[in-house]
């Protein structure tokens, strides 16, 4: 059966058109990969999807692992290290059989070579890479390796101490000892921040303790306690890892640290701040995975995607997006980057620091200490003739000119500001000193965006909202006719948090003559949102509320939204 056959049904069901497969299909042969693959890379279709098509389309079973729990009895059929070399997972044993998960059941090489090894007879089912990773991180790492908590314990019940200079000798002869007990405590909490899903690790030091916490979906979640003497040895462990200066403990420092777990390379950003009890670490966990995420996939309604298409394929103007940090901005950026990212367009980046490596577009870092900051490095990237531009953020008036200056001179600009909804930030342009009339004429759009949590998919249920918890949104009887408000119960697939992943939320500006006219007489916030509003501009709180409508996530965030509070 040819590729194209199988994937027919994806544009069949209406999940993708007959344009997405036919692009899909040219990217495969463009970069030497499988038309399945692509579809995943765009974003038009998960893994999991492809996985379950593919099964089925060739006759084999699939294996749904996001939540399956495999009897030990099951697991121990298999040695952990023939699962981790071959990606596979036993994941059932029936009148002598063995049912193993595999990512493609026609490797008959696999099949073959696990029929010699288990000595017994086998059968395939299909599941994702990613669930198969998962899966064998979660039961063998419950059977055979150790966990934060163990090796926290050990800490706790030995008298273990680690002084300064002992440290800074013995850290550099181990780096390479993995069995090393603070080596093997560091691999395993950011290991187990990755499969839980976390976005940051923080690691803050007080008067008695340690205290560890993981921000998963926006929220922070307080998992270990080591003991204080620890923190030089954690500190310092990764200093040594992000290459940063270990002796150097008063001033904040930054670093990067590239690792590979469950079978996936990461970077992490690394943030040092001296406090009154020690040095603070962050680590930012980057995915590269988060920006292949496809504008489709963003949460855009289809209003608000047909406008956000129509603005970046414009050929001169500035897109501002803007929110608070961590609000999704840099992804919803490089999703638009990656539609542009063509062979017939050159795209250049000014970014501080560079978090995501993209192919084939050119990416400069700003480097404060020897004067590379933003306004220089757009004046250089100008005569590198780009089709479109990206600067990291404007911070000042210099930036903000010369970002201008590059839209009016045939450039398509992207930037981001840090402002709390879309019509504030043509205030804070002209506050910072730029000329009303250049903000009216280059600025095309401005998007504000907020992230909300997502409903779990295990445990949603739909139920009836009283009064009181849809009294602040004023929903008409259009709205509630046809709304399925959903809230999750609770699963371990969630951390028993009813909320799985998260979705952006947008207010997006479109610039038009009567706005620009605003612009230019310098117009308060509040004249420039009422005007936009009567343009058909839906609010970052009313696109939550809609959105809860439809179940994706409740009005408990959407009301979060509206209120501003965490």
């Amino acid at each position: 059966m040819a590729p194209r056959d199988w994937l027919r049904q994806f544009v069949d069901n209406g999940t993708i058109s007959e344009d997405q497969l036919k692009e899909a299909e040219e990217m495969a042969a463009s970069m030497g990969i499988a038309t399945e693959d692509a579809l995943v890379k765009l974003g038009y279709v998960d893994s999991a999807a492809i996985a379950a098509a593919k099964a089925q389309a060739f006759g084999f079973g699939f294996a749904d692992l996001d939540d399956k729990e495999i009897p030990q009895s099951v697991i121990e059929m298999v040695p952990e290290s023939v699962a981790r070399e071959n990606i596979v997972i036993p994941v059932g044993f029936e009148n002598e059989r063995l049912s193993v998960a595999v990512t493609d059941p026609m490797n008959f090489e696999i099949v073959e070579k696990l029929r010699f090894i288990l000595n017994r007879d086998v059968d395939m089912l299909m599941a994702t890479k990613d669930q198969i990773l998962a899966a064998i991180n979660r039961h063998y790492g419950q059977s055979t390796t150790e966990s934060v908590d163990s090796v926290l314990i050990e800490f706790t019940e030995t008298a273990i101490d680690f002084t300064e200079s002992e440290l800074s000798s013995a850290e550099t002869a181990a780096e390479e000892d993995e069995n090393s007990p603070i080596i093997k405590l560091v691999n395993l909490i950011i290991q187990e921040a990755v499969n839980m899903r976390a976005s940051d690790i923080h690691i803050e030091p007080f008067e008695d303790r340690v205290r560890i916490r993981y921000r998963i979906d926006g929220v922070l979640i307080e998992r270990d306690s080591p003991p204080k003497r620890l923190l030089p040895a954690l500190v310092s462990r990764l200093k040594v890892m992000g290459r940063i200066d270990i002796t150097e403990k008063r001033r904040p420092q930054d670093g990067r640290i590239k690792t590979r777990t469950g079978g996936r390379d990461f970077d992490l950003r690394v943030s040092v701040l001296p406090t009154q009890h020690g040095q603070a670490i962050v680590l930012r966990i980057l995915d590269r995975d988060n920006i292949k995420i496809g504008i489709r996939n963003l949460g855009f309604s289809e209003e608000n995607y047909r406008k956000f298409q129509n603005v970046i394929r414009r050929p001169n103007g500035i897109f501002l997006v803007t929110g608070p940090t961590g609000s999704g901005k840099t992804t919803t950026l490089y999703s638009a980057l990656g539609e542009l990212n063509r062979p017939d367009r050159k795209i250049i980046t000014a970014e501080d620091p560079v978090e995501y490596y993209l192919p084939g577009i050119n990416q400069v870092e700003v480097r404060g200490a020897i004067g590379l900051n933003f306004a220089r490095i757009i004046r250089a990237m100008l005569r590198q003739a780009p089709n479109v531009i990206l600067v990291g953020e404007i911070r000042d008036a210099e930036t903000a000119e010369m970002a201008i200056q590059a839209s009016l001179t045939g450039h398509l600009v992207f930037s981001t500001l840090h402002t709390n909804d879309a019509p504030g930030s043509i205030t804070r342009l002209i506050d910072m000193g730029v000329q009303p009339f250049l903000v009216a004429s280059s600025v095309m759009a401005i998007m504000a965006q907020r992230l909300v949590r997502v409903v779990c998919s295990k445990c949603g249920e739909p139920y009836e909202p009283d009064a009181s918890e849809m009294q602040p949104f004023e929903f008409t009887e259009d709205q509630l006719s046809g709304a399925r408000f959903m809230r999750g119960q609770g699963c371990k697939h969630c951390q028993h948090t009813g909320f799985r992943g998260r979705k952006a939320v947008f207010e997006l500006m479109l610039m038009n003559s009567v706005l620009r006219e605003m612009t230019f007489r310098s117009e308060p916030t509040q004249n420039l949102r009422r005007q936009a509003r009567l343009f058909g501009m839906k609010t970052l709180v009313e696109d939550a509320a809609d959105k809860s409508l439809t179940g994706i996530t409740t009005l408990a965030e959407a009301y979060r939204l509206k209120t501003g509070s965490d």
